[in-house]
Formats: C-alpha cells, sequence, structure tokens
C-alpha cells in the first residue's frame, strides 16, 4: 500500500495526472465545439508561439526554455496552456507583496558587516569576493564568533538537536521539507510541547508537499492545538494553476538565537536510519553556536512573514553574545529564492570551483546539472583541480538516477572523478575545497535546488569543521566504488539510450 501511495503522490505522477485531465477537458471542449475546431486551433496555436515567443526571451537558463519549447512545438495546440498552468508561476499580487516586505525586513536586520569583510579582504580577496557576493544578493552577512560542529550521520544530529531543543529557554524555530510522524519526530515533538506549555515561543513550518506522504492532512491545525504556532508552506491544491515546482526544501532550526541548524537532514525515521528505504542513509548537518545565527534566525522570520505576515520586531529574537564562543573561522549562512533572477545556491558552487586550487570535492544525492555547471567542473579537472563526486549507489528515484549516471561519461573523460556511495543513498549536501572553505546546507546539483527551490546553506572559510568534513569525504570516498568509462560501456541502454532523452527534460524533473 505504501509504495502505491508514493507513486500516486509522487510529484511527476500527479503533474502528468492533471496534464492528462486537462488534455481531456480540451479535447472534450474542442469535440464540443467541432464546428469551430479551426478557429479554436488557431487561437491554441497563437497562443503557444506567444509563449514560445515568451520564453526566448525570458532571462532563464536555456536549458529550462528548451525543456518546454520543444513539448510545445511538438503539441502546439495543448501546448501553451500547458506551460500557462505548470510551467509559468502565477505569484498573486498579495503574495508579492508579503515577499517584498520580508526581504526588506530581512536587509534591514541584516546590515554589512564592513570590518570582518575588510578583515577578510586582507587574508584572501577571492573568498571575501565570495562572502560579498552573499552579502549582496542573499542579504546575509559574514560573521566570526561562531563555534561549527559538523555531523556525519543522522543520528548524531538528532541526539544534538535533541539535547539542544530541551536547554531552550525564550524560542525555538523549525523549519523543514518533509517532517513525517515516527520516533525521530514523535521525540522531537514531545520536547516541543514540553516548551510551548512552559510558555516558551515555538514556531513550525514544514513544506506541505513534502510532507504529503508523512503527515495527515490538516496536520498544522493539530500542531497549533499543542500550542505551537504552525504553518504549512504552499499548501497541494492540485487545481488548474498550481506551483508543485516551488517547495521549501530549507531545513532550520534555531534555539535562542544562539545555537542554530542546516543540512540534509530531514524530520523522518529514515534519515537517522530507524526505517530502512535504500539502504544506508547517510546525510550530513551542521551545527553553529554564535553570532552567525543571528542569519538563520531572520531568514526563517523572512520565511514566516511570507506565509503568515506580522508586523514584528525581528531584534526581540537576536541574542547579544557577551564572550567569545571558541569557533575560529568565517562563517555565513545563506538562502535562496526561486523568485528572482539570481541562483544563488548553484553560484556558491560555482565561485567555489572556481576557487579550487588543489582539490574540490562534493556530495549529492543528485547530479541533474545545466551546462554552466558541467563545463565548471569540466575546466576544473582539466586544469590540475582534483575534482570528485559522490553519487548514491542505491537509488530513491530511478528517473534521477538514471539522469545522475547520464552525465557521468562526459565528466569522466575530462578528468572528474566520479563514485557511488556503496552501502546505500547519501543525501548529503556538501562541498569542500583546498582545505579551506566547505558549504554545508539544502543544495543538490540539480535543477530543483538551483531554479525551483527556497533552499539554504552555510558557507564556511577556515573553520574547525573543515578537517572534519575532509575526513568524513575521504572515508567515503574508501567505501564507495569509483566510476570508470567502463562501467559505464555496460550500461549503454541507461547511459546513451534513456539518459540522453530524460536529459532534454530534465529541468522540468
Amino acid at each position: 500500500m505504501r509504495k502505491v501511495l508514493q507513486i500516486v503522490f509522487n510529484r511527476i505522477f500527479v503533474t502528468a495526472l492533471i496534464v492528462l485531465m486537462q488534455v481531456m477537458f480540451f479535447i472534450f471542449v474542442i469535440i464540443r465545439w467541432s464546428s469551430h475546431y479551426v478557429e479554436i486551433a488557431a487561437v491554441l496555436r497563437m497562443l503557444s508561439l506567444i509563449v514560445v515567443c515568451y520564453l526566448i526571451y525570458k532571462p532563464t537558463n536555456p536549458a529550462v526554455k528548451l525543456a518546454w519549447i520543444i513539448p510545445i512545438l511538438v503539441f502546439p495546440i495543448f501546448g501553451g496552456i500547458l506551460y500557462l498552468a505548470f510551467g509559468h508561476v502565477f505569484i498573486s499580487k498579495n503574495l508579492r507583496k508579503n515577499m517584498q516586505m520580508a526581504d526588506e525586513q530581512m536587509r534591514k536586520n541584516i546590515p554589512e558587516n564592513g570590518d570582518i569583510q575588510r578583515e577578510l579582504r586582507v587574508k584572501n580577496e577571492t573568498i571575501a569576493n565570495q562572502f560579498g557576493y552573499l552579502n549582496t544578493f542573499s542579504g546575509t552577512t559574514v560573521c566570526k564568533n561562531t563555534k561549527t560542529m559538523y555531523f556525519s550521520d543522522g543520528l548524531d544530529y538528532w541526539k544534538q538537536l535533541l539535547q539542544d531543543l530541551d536547554t531552550a529557554e525564550r524560542f525555538i524555530f523549525l523549519e523543514y521539507f518533509i517532517i513525517g510522524e515516527g520516533e525521530m519526530w514523535n521525540e522531537i515533538l514531545k520536547i516541543l510541547e514540553k516548551k510551548a506549555a512552559q510558555g516558551l515561543e515555538v514556531r513550525l513550518i514544514y513544506d506541505d508537499f513534502g510532507s504529503v506522504l508523512k503527515l495527515p492532512k490538516q496536520y498544522e491545525k493539530y500542531i497549533e492545538n499543542k500550542g505551537i504556532k504552525c504553518v504549512a508552506f504552499n499548501k497541494l491544491i492540485p487545481l488548474m494553476s498550481i506551483i508543485l515546482n516551488n517547495r521549501d526544501h530549507r531545513k532550520i532550526v534555531v534555539i535562542d538565537g544562539k545555537i542554530g541548524y542546516t543540512g540534509g537532514v530531514n524530520l523522518a525515521d529514515e534519515y537517522i536510519n530507524y526505517e530502512t528505504l535504500h539502504g544506508y542513509w547517510k546525510d550530513a548537518g551542521i551545527r553553529l553556536n554564535g553570532e552567525a545565527v543571528w542569519n538563520f534566525t531572520v531568514m526563517f522570520l523572512q520565511m514566516w512573514n511570507i506565509t503568515r505576515p506580522t508586523d514584528e520586531d525581528y531584534s526581540l529574537y537576536r541574542c547579544r553574545f557577551e564572550e567569545q564562543t571558541g569557533g575560529r573561522g568565517y562563517v555565513q549562512p545563506y538562502g535562496d529564492t526561486p523568485f528572482d533572477d539570481e541562483t544563488v545556491g548553484e553560484n556558491v558552487y560555482l565561485n567555489m570551483i572556481g576557487y579550487a586550487k588543489k582539490y574540490f570535492y562534493a556530495f549529492t544525492p543528485y547530479l541533474i546539472i545545466d551546462n554552466e555547471m558541467n563545463t565548471a567542473l569540466k575546466l576544473a579537472a582539466k586544469r590540475g583541480v582534483d575534482v570528485r563526486l559522490v553519487t548514491p549507489g542505491i537509488p530513491d528515484k530511478k528517473s534521477a538516477y538514471w539522469l545522475t549516471q547520464s552525465a557521468y561519461v562526459n565528466l569522466l573523460e575530462s578528468g572528474v572523478k566520479i563514485y557511488q556511495y556503496t552501502p546505500g543513498f547519501i543525501h548529503s549536501k556538501c562541498v569542500l575545497c583546498d582545505d579551506e572553505a566547505a558549504v554545508v546546507g539544502t543544495v543538490n546539483f540539480d535543477y530543483r535546488s538551483f531554479y525551483h527551490h527556497f533552499e539554504c546553506g552555510v558557507l564556511m572559510y577556515q573553520t574547525e569543521t573543515i578537517d572534519e568534513l575532509k575526513k568524513d569525504m575521504e572515508e567515503t570516498f574508501a567505501i564507495s566504488e569509483e566510476i570508470t568509462l567502463e562501467w559505464c560501456r555496460k550500461k549503454v541502454m541507461k547511459l546513451n539510450v534513456i539518459g540522453p532523452i530524460l536529459k532534454l527534460f530534465a529541468p522540468l524533473f
């Protein structure tokens, strides 16, 4: 039954079903008005032509344009209508207003940290520019006095999170893509209930589509009845104009403004291997204690005010650190939104690939990349950088797995090294270069993360966790299968026939 439900509520299945229903509706209309078929068809073809012209001039990735233009031209009668229903994001006036106000509030509350930026520029101008880029386009700032703790496993992440939640004294904010009933979430919920009963302010944001298979309908009302403020982000309403693409894929925890978390770990039992779905589930997370947590606090409040606008004073949630936390290096949590023309998540990775002189390592569950990322990885390998990517050995979705593997040959031929995580599914989203800079966050190497989702991450330079992340990566290489061109030649059908066809429509996955 579970597998049936997974198929029924799969994003692609739901979208395809709704597309089919609408196609049938339009066919019925045309048949019903068959005497006017020529006029109706002419109008629909004209609409498709207008949509194609719009896509040509739209400032977005050419691969995304092509993935829509081809089906529109192949099916000109229905293509334009389908794009308007599923490809073009209509943002209501109220939502646009809420987003603008929330963004203004965020930028007002996170001013540029000029002293640290100047200090960084003296140390390393290239890295300073990277942090400066995030300040300009993400609205967050680089911080010091922040201790970082890296988790190479979801279970360790969860155990530490439970301890920190239990010590909360003022407020708790949580924002997750997936929440699922089970031991992991139930233990967290017990603490949240206890803290809410003690008078602490507790808020929860979860993505409605991400949790559709995991939670009962109207779960946010159930949570609110426990004294916890709750928002189900972008509620799933599969009607004519749906926005299934733009999900809240972020994972953020803020405790008293002192402690913050992010990473790949969602709040469901497979993330701590209490439930085995795809072999061993490997994930990663990062814990912050110090000044940089303020970035996460404001990012959470920004998302909250997009969904449930309030005129609140952000500074009430800021922690003033009287003493040094013991952390070293520079830390900058940042976010990315799909509702602008800046692909911050992808650009951070591109900048780090360009910065790398010795090596660039990455964990990603999906390798469904555009030409810019593909070219950057190959050029880095060609100039002598040791480029290594780790992808899953056991897939969670076959289509995404085949798309990931279809990228192998082109990268391998340029000298990029690819490893498949033999024990199971790697869900970590981490990059590391030259023993100096790293990112741990929620951003996958795929179109969904780069273009469609709300995402977040933590950029770090010379922090105490760099060595821990490198150790984890080296240990992961050792237990993974290194992919060769010979291995690829044995997958002719999947890599050379199915892969290229899927790749054409990869931006829609």
